[in-house]
C-alpha cells in the first residue's frame, strides 16, 4: 500500500515587501551616500595633510582692513628732569639747614660749610686790596705833582725866552746907535739861542714826563684792579659756603652726616626739582631704531591721562633694551612724586587703511616669512611679507587678502609642514 505525498497540496506564497520599508531604505541608502560625498573630501584632504593638530591648540585670527598704529606700551617711573647735586666747594665741617624729603625754594640755605682758611685768605687779600689802592691813589698824586713841576719849568723856560729875546731886541737898536759894542750884541744873541735850547728840553720833558707818569699809575691801577677781581672771587668762594638750593623744589638724597668734616668738592645733598618731572621707561632694543625725540606718548596713571612727548633717547642698549625719557605736554601733574609707577605708550606710527593681523607667535617663529592660512580646515603654508608691527597688530604687505583665517599661535606644533589638517 503506498502514501500519497503532500505535494499536490502545497501552495507557493508569494513574499510581499512593505512599501514603507522601501523607503526607509532608500532614506537610509540616500543619507549613506551623501555622508560619502561629504566624508571622502575631508578624508582625501586629511590624508593628504603633512599633519593634523587639534584646534583647541591654536589661535586663528582673520586679516582686516583698518587703522593701524604702532605704539609701544611700557611701565615708566618718575624721574626728574632737573636734580642738581650740591657739592662742597671748600673744606671744612659741614652743618645741614634741612632733612631729606623737606620742600626748599631756590635760594634757600641748605648747608653751610666751615672754612676758617677760606675766611682768613679772604680778609688777606682785602688789606691787600686796601694797600694796593692807596698805591694806586698816591701815584695819581705823586703824577700830579712831577707834572706841576715839568710845566711849572716849562713855563719859566717860555719866559727866559721871551726875556731873551727882548734883551737882544733892545741891544740891537743901541748898537745900530752906537751905544754898546757888537760883543753886547752877540752875548745876548747867544743867550736868546740857550733860552730857546732850554724852552725845547723843558718842553719835550713836559710830554715824555707825562707818558710815563701815565704808564706807571696804569700800572698801579692795573695791580688794584687785579687785586678786586681776586678778592670779589674769594667772596664768592666765602658765600658759597652757604650752600643754597638753585631751584623750587624738595631734598632728595644726603650724602654726609650732619657736622661732617669733607674735603673740597665732596657731594653733600642732591635737590629734585618737583616742576619739571620726566617719565623713563625701557624700550625692547627691537622698537628702539624707530623711536625719535618728540614723538607723542600718552602718560596714564593715579586714574589720570596726561599727553607727552619724547625727550631723550638712550644711545647705548643694555640687556636687550634702550632706556627713553617721556616729558609731560602742556600743565605739569602737580601730584606725582619721584619714582612713581606710571603707565606710557608711545605712537611710532599712524595708518588710516592698513591691511593687518592680529599680532601673536607666527612672526617670530615664521621669522615673518610665510603665515598658515586656514580654508575647510586645512591650513596651507603661505608665503607673505610682513610689515610693521605693534603691541597687538601686524602689518601685512603681501600675500594675505582681507578675510582670511590665520594661525597666529600655535604654529611650532605645524613642523614647517606644507598642509597641515585642524581637527575639532
Amino acid at each position: 500500500m503506498s502514501i500519497r505525498d503532500t505535494s499536490a497540496q502545497d501552495r507557493i506564497i508569494e513574499k510581499r515587501v512593505s512599501k514603507k520599508k522601501l523607503a526607509i531604505f532608500a532614506g537610509i541608502g540616500v543619507v549613506v551616500l551623501a555622508l560619502l560625498i561629504w566624508l571622502v573630501p575631508g578624508a582625501v584632504r586629511l590624508f593628504s595633510a603633512g599633519a593634523s593638530v587639534s584646534a583647541s591648540r591654536l589661535q586663528i585670527a582673520t586679516v582686516e582692513r583698518g587703522p593701524f598704529v604702532r605704539d609701544i606700551a611700557a611701565d615708566g617711573r618718575v624721574v626728574a628732569a632737573v636734580s642738581p647735586t650740591l657739592y662742597a666747594n671748600a673744606a671744612g665741617a659741614v652743618t645741614l639747614k634741612v632733612h631729606a624729603g623737606d620742600k626748599v625754594a631756590k635760594g634757600q640755605v641748605l648747608a653751610v660749610i666751615a672754612s676758617p682758611e677760606l675766611t682768613n685768605k679772604l680778609a688777606q687779600e682785602q688789606n691787600n686790596e686796601d694797600g694796593m689802592e692807596v698805591a694806586y691813589q698816591q701815584a695819581k698824586i705823586d703824577a700830579n705833582q712831577q707834572k706841576s713841576k715839568l710845566q711849572e719849568a716849562f713855563e719859566n723856560a717860555q719866559i727866559d725866552e721871551k726875556s731873551a729875546a727882548r734883551d737882544l731886541q733892545r741891544y740891537q737898536e743901541a748898537y745900530q746907535k752906537g751905544a754898546v759894542p757888537k760883543l753886547e750884541v752877540d752875548r745876548h744873541q747867544d743867550a736868546l739861542e740857550k733860552a730857546k735850547i732850554l724852552l725845547g728840553h723843558a718842553k719835550s720833558n713836559l710830554g715824555m714826563d707825562d707818558s710815563s707818569l701815565a704808564l706807571e699809575i696804569q700800572a698801579k691801577k692795573l695791580a688794584y684792579e687785579r687785586q678786586k677781581l681776586l678778592v670779589a672771587d674769594l667772596q664768592r668762594q666765602v658765600e658759597d659756603l652757604n650752600v643754597r638750593s638753585p631751584v623750587d623744589g624738595q631734598v632728595g638724597q644726603l650724602f654726609i652726616a650732619q657736622t661732617a668734616t669733607v674735603p673740597k668738592d665732596s657731594k653733600l645733598l642732591t635737590v629734585v626739582d618737583l616742576s619739571a618731572l620726566e617719565v623713563q621707561v625701557n624700550v625692547p632694543e627691537s622698537f628702539a631704531r624707530d623711536l625719535a625725540p618728540g614723538m607723542p606718548a600718552k602718560i596714564s596713571g593715579n586714574g589720570n591721562d596726561w599727553q607727552g612727548a619724547v625727550s631723550a633717547i638712550s644711545p647705548e642698549v643694555v640687556n636687550g633694551e634702550v632706556v627713553a625719557r617721556v616729558r609731560f605736554e602742556g600743565k605739569k601733574p602737580s601730584d606725582l612724586r619721584q619714582n612713581q609707577r606710571l603707565s606710557v605708550r608711545i605712537i611710532l606710527d599712524k595708518r588710516e587703511n592698513a591691511l593687518t593681523v592680529a599680532r601673536g607667535s607666527f612672526v617670530d617663529e615664521s621669522g615673518g616669512r610665510y603665515a598658515y592660512v586656514v580654508r575647510d580646515g586645512i591650513a596651507y603654508k603661505t608665503p607673505v611679507t610682513l610689515g610693521p608691527s605693534s603691541i597687538d597688530k601686524v602689518e601685512i604687505l603681501q600675500g594675505l587678502k582681507v578675510g582670511d583665517k590665520v594661525v597666529i599661535s600655535g604654529t611650532s606644533n605645524f613642523n614647517g609642514a606644507a598642509k597641515v589638517a585642524i581637527s575639532n
